[in-house]
């Protein structure tokens, strides 16, 4: 709840405020949606007896107050509660318990909420230890929101993230979503971003200083800012380094500033660089061999990481067409520098062992049960990208297929396959209509590993997958609201009914909601950041046929 100090000019009369636009209606899973339903809930809380207390007006646009903060939303803001004007304030770079000066600067009245900017803190919580600050730009940043809270703190967080992303999210009885595990942290709490894509914007103004004419044509005469968006606030701020990138990054952004600074007259609008690690894996006697001690020592270009048998060999690739090169524990990956991959790869080799340890189930108990379960014998990775799991995965399987609607994506993991010698996968590139109807595997015996983008899977795609019906389903998400409406669709059957959980755990014969939520658990791949990734496992309920013996 906030302690405000108005200053005494407005407490008299109604606020002017900026006239709103017309807002349109947030996107589905979207921050601005999550950011939405956590006011709501925190007004719902607060609701309680305020029926008689005389609402005091608000602060106009710009004025300063006074705020302590309630909690923490699911993006990462404080939350702080009103009773004077029962509205929620959203600050930025904020703990619960922390009292924050801030500048009301967005008002959206029809939902009773108000954005902030953080000024600074006046007490702050016990939670709050700034020590562990690394970053002079932490606080204007739009990247990171919590370097101020201990790691721990953070995981817990993000494990509540994914708890109420099912709560909200999935439409589910809270009595078949089971508890979520504890988040599995980041090895690398800093320097662990293998690629930054900072900015910097065209020229515009008519400062002689900064502008110069070339053929009629407005050019950079200095270098304006390079870096990122300012939290809350328009225009770049200038940014020399950003300590979650990898030291071979971080080395990257140094030369290409000072490059840009060179060529900035030859700009005629913006531009975003790219910064992307990549790695090459020598074996020491390659390395050593023949070669004097001056030729073994790296470049300025290059890092070197040791090890007992190998060392690697770090740089930053800046063309967008070259190719990246990353390596997940003995698997080497090729992708085009530019396209998706994941970017912080301290985390990776844990989480593919997660992956491996849940696309094939337990053992059941049950004798007879167990005589009964067939052995899951194939893979289908649904949005395959470079072929990520395909290849992480394909040991343990008889056959593996990658679908992918991007050629480009088919033709990086086709590359991976050879590269890392598989021999059991195929890849195809196959409409978003029609995802799985080349697919041969027998259901009964197949896994089906989806990964799509941080909107989630349409309903087409998901209505094909539950057509085919997998023995098991994994879903990896980066956007685990998204995720958490998507397993309700289909521990639903796509039928927008509740699944009734039977007395024996078994669905009968034609029953829609087949699958059953087995674990849920939340990935820390973005320490410092609100960002949480998630791992959905589900299984096909034992179905009783017509004679009574049960089936997958």
């Amino acid at each position: 709840m906030s302690t405000r100090k108005r200053p005494a000019a407005i407490i008299n009369r109604q606020p002017k405020h900026k006239r709103a636009k017309k807002r349109k209606a947030p996107g589905e899973g979207s921050s601005e949606e999550v950011l939405l339903l956590d006011i709501k809930n925190i007004l719902k809380t607060y609701s309680t007896g305020n029926q008689d207390t005389e609402i005091q007006p608000l602060p106009e646009r710009f004025h300063e107050i006074e705020l302590t903060i309630d909690c923490l939303s699911s993006t990462g803001d404080g939350l702080a509660y009103d009773p004077a004007t029962q509205h929620v304030y959203v600050v930025p770079f904020s703990v619960p318990g922390d009292t924050i000066l801030a500048k009301a600067v967005h008002f959206v009245l029809n939902e009773k909420y108000i954005m902030t900017d953080f000024i600074r803190v006046i007490t702050p919580s016990p939670q709050r230890n700034d020590s562990l600050i690394k970053c002079p730009y932490f606080q204007t940043c739009s990247g990171c929101q919590f370097q101020m809270l201990d790691y721990g703190s953070q995981l817990e967080h993000k494990r509540g993230v994914m708890e109420k992303a099912y709560k909200n999210f999935s439409g589910l009885d809270p009595s078949v979503v089971p508890n979520i595990n504890p988040t599995h942290g980041s090895p690398r709490q800093y320097g662990y971003r293998t690629k930054l894509t900072p900015h910097f914007d065209g020229p515009s103004g008519s400062d002689p200083e900064k502008i110069l004419y070339v053929d009629g044509k407005r050019r950079w005469k200095i270098a304006p800012p390079i870096g990122f968006m300012r939290k809350g606030k328009p225009g770049t701020f200038d940014l020399e380094d950003c300590p979650i990138g990898t030291d071979v990054v971080r080395a990257g952004l140094s030369r290409e500033r000072e490059r840009v600074g060179r060529e900035i007259g030859s700009y005629k609008r913006g531009a975003t660089l790219l910064l992307r690690e990549s790695t090459k894996k020598i074996p020491k006697d390659d390395t050593l061999v023949g070669k004097t001690e001056e030729e073994n020592k790296a470049s300025d270009d290059i890092i070197r990481e040791e090890y007992p048998d190998y060392i690697l060999e770090k740089t930053c690739i800046t063309d967008q067409t070259a190719k990246a090169t990353e390596y997940i524990s003995n698997f080497k990956f090729q992708i085009d520098a530019g396209t998706f991959f994941q970017n912080n790869n301290s985390v990776l080799p844990g989480f593919i062992d997660y992956i491996r340890s849940c696309v094939l189930p337990e053992h059941s108990q049950d004798q007879q049960h167990q005589e009964k379960e067939k052995k899951i014998n194939y893979l289908v990775d649904a949005y395959c990208g470079a072929g990520l799991f395909t290849v992480t995965l394909s040991s343990l399987f008889k056959a593996c297929t990658g679908i992918d609607i991007a050629p480009s994506s088919i033709l990086a993991a086709e590359h991976n396959v050879q590269a890392n010698g598989i021999t059991n996968a195929e890849f195809q590139a196959a409409d978003a209509t029609a995802l799985f109807k080349s697919i041969k595997f027998p259901a009964e015996e197949t896994v089906v590993v989806i990964d799509p983008p941080r909107k989630g899977c349409d309903q087409d795609f998901l209505k094909q997958l539950l057509h085919y019906a997998p023995t098991r389903i994994v879903y990896v998400s980066c956007n685990v609201h998204t995720q958490a409406r998507d397993v309700g669709f289909l521990i639903r059957g796509g039928n927008g009914d509740e699944v009734e959980v039977e007395k024996d755990g078994q669905a009968e014969e034609g029953h829609k909601g087949d699958y059953i939520i087995e674990s849920l658990k939340p990935f820390d791949f973005f320490p410092q950041t609100s960002h949480v990734e998630g791992v959905a496992v589900l299984s096909r309920r034992p179905r009783l046929s017509q004679d009574g013996e049960m089936s997958v």
